[in-house]
């Protein structure tokens, strides 16, 4: 799981100054800070950082592989379904309290909806030649968000008042779906041919 920094502000009178390196006891988990968002805290606000990168998704088998068993070429159809859900780099479910912070910032600053989830179905025609195996693959769309949530506690929080993580990554399905598909074939296996065309 990739690193996420958390680091936190001390506040004097009106000048604000950085904090003296905490060793890990001393400082909550990135899981404890975003489970007070808006949870405990006067304030908590993601601040968004660039643009969003959209980026292809590993093409993954989807439906069931088709065998011909005949000894002509069979066009073949495969209904196949495939779901794509949300994550993040600190592996919290976004139905929470941080995740919505997140998605109403995220529809602000870029426009258009943050997608949790999205399904994609079709029916793939794919031409096998005799004795061989055809399998589809879908690659879904993607979308990724980075940014820093700040964090502002009435009382103090691990001996703080304000606390910011950093580097935080959430990926979910684009808007524009539609993804790649793709197909191949190849021949049967002995125990294929067993097991499919008895």
């Amino acid at each position: 799981m990739k690193r996420i920094a958390v680091s936190c502000v001390s506040v004097l009178g009106a000048a604000l100054l950085l904090a003296p390196p905490a060793s890990a006891a001393d400082e909550p988990t990135v899981r404890e800070l975003l489970e007070k968002c808006d949870n405990g805290t006067d304030s908590c606000v993601f601040h968004p950082e660039g643009e969003v990168e959209h980026y292809q998704n590993t093409s993954e088998g989807v439906g069931a592989p088709v065998f011909n068993c005949t000894d002509k070429e069979q066009m073949m159809n495969v209904a196949w379904s495939d779901s794509t859900a949300e994550s993040n780099s600190v592996g919290l479910s976004m139905s929470t309290s941080f995740g919505e912070v997140f998605k109403v910032t995220f529809k602000a600053t870029y426009g258009h909806e943050w997608r949790s989830e999205h399904t994609e179905s079709q029916t793939t025609f794919i031409t096998v030649r005799p004795g061989e195996v055809g399998q589809v693959y879908h690659g879904a769309k993607m979308q990724k968000a980075k940014g820093t949530y700040e964090l502002h506690f009435e009382d103090k929080f691990y001996d703080h008042y304000i606390w910011y993580v950093n580097d935080f990554e959430a990926s979910g399905p684009a808007d524009d779906q539609g993804g790649t598909v793709t197909q191949s074939t190849r021949p049967m296996t002995e125990e294929e041919k067993q097991a499919n065309c008895g």
